[in-house]
């Protein structure tokens, strides 16, 4: 965060843990509640990623695949809310690959949901070495390296957030796709 806050203090950030949102063991998305009946804190949270002009998501790898907290925080929420807005994907591990392997599965899920990956992506190699349990650079470590790295995939990201928000106010690209109305079959190609 202090990469962003010194470098892109210009754009407001909010990081949301998945890990403080405890689900039921059932699983229930958002999108199934009548408008009324959604937990509180779902609510607020599809607020939250409705108003955003984009995202970054950030995973450790867990089995050369994303953090299942933060995909199954993702999958209680619908591709509307995400469409049409940029993600940035981040990713970490203990070994040397720094989350690649994650980073590839999170490719196809966040471009499912409609929040396109930007093209560059960061991943952090042996973050025990690199980085503290609250996000600080190791000592040795050069802070200054590291968010130059960063930026490269903050840019594309912001860059793309307010190209799609300033295109979005102009043309509303929900209103330029025809919904089917009787059944999901009428989604398939004739």
């Amino acid at each position: 965060m202090a990469c962003l806050d010194t470098r892109f203090n210009e754009h407001k950030f909010e990081l949301i843990d998945a890990l403080d949102y405890p689900l039921e063991p059932v699983f229930k998305p958002h999108f199934a509640y009548a408008k009324s009946k959604a937990p509180t804190a779902l609510n607020a949270l599809a607020e939250k990623i409705a108003s955003a002009d984009g995202f970054i998501m950030l995973s450790p790898e867990y089995n050369h695949s994303m953090s299942p907290a933060l995909a199954n925080l993702l999958n209680h929420f619908g591709s509307s809310l995400f469409s049409y807005k940029p993600s940035a994907i981040v990713t970490y591990s203990a070994g040397q690959w720094g989350g690649m392997r994650a980073a590839v599965g999170m490719r196809t899920f966040l471009s499912e949901l409609g929040c396109l990956p930007v093209s560059a992506m960061i991943h952090v190699p042996k973050a025990q070495e690199v980085f503290t349990e609250d996000g600080a650079p190791q000592t040795g470590e050069d802070q200054t390296s590291w968010c130059d790295y960063f930026s490269r995939t903050f840019t594309q990201l912001t860059w793309w957030a307010q190209a799609t928000k300033t295109y979005s106010e102009t043309i509303n690209p929900h209103e330029m796709l025809k919904t089917f109305n009787a059944t999901p079959a009428q989604r398939n190609a004739p």
